[in-house]
C-alpha cells in the first residue's frame, strides 16, 4: 500500500524549531521530487519546499528561506523539514507529497498543485 506519513508537529515558541519527517511505504521515494506544503486557517494551501528527484536542487519559498532546510534520507526513505526559527506566521497543517515531477520548483515558483501521492498532514502551532 502506497503511503505518505508525516510526523514531528507540535506547538513551539516563536523562535523555536521543529524537524517534520515524511516517511513513505510502498514505493521508494527517491524516485521522486518531494514537497512540502502548507495551508493555514482560511488560506489556501502553499508550497514551502521542495527537493528534486536527484537531489540536484532545492527550492524554498521566499517567507521560509534561511530558515528551513528539506533534505532526504533514501536509506530510512523520508525526507525532512527542519524549521528553524519559527514565527506566528508558520502555523499551518504541513504535507508532504511525492510526485515524478521534473520541475518541482514550480510548485512554489507558479502555485502548481501536484497530482502525486500525499500524506494527510501534521499540525504546525507557533505560540506563545
Amino acid at each position: 500500500q502506497v503511503q505518505l506519513v508525516e510526523s514531528g508537529g507540535g506547538l513551539v515558541q516563536p523562535g523555536g524549531s521543529l524537524r517534520l519527517s515524511c516517511a513513505a511505504s510502498g514505493f521508494t521515494l527517491d524516485d521522486y521530487a518531494i514537497g512540502w506544503f502548507r495551508q493555514a486557517p482560511g488560506k489556501e494551501r502553499e508550497g514551502v519546499s521542495c527537493i528534486s528527484s536527484s537531489d540536484a536542487y532545492t527550492y524554498y519559498a521566499d517567507s521560509v528561506k534561511g530558515r528551513f532546510t528539506i533534505s532526504r534520507d533514501n536509506a530510512k526513505n523520508t525526507v525532512y523539514l527542519q524549521m528553524n526559527g519559527l514565527k506566528p506566521e508558520d502555523t499551518a497543517v504541513y504535507y508532504c507529497v511525492a510526485d515524478l515531477a521534473s520541475r518541482p520548483d514550480l510548485w512554489i515558483v507558479a502555485g502548481i498543485t501536484p497530482g502525486g501521492y500525499w500524506g494527510h498532514g501534521t499540525q504546525v502551532t507557533v505560540s506563545s
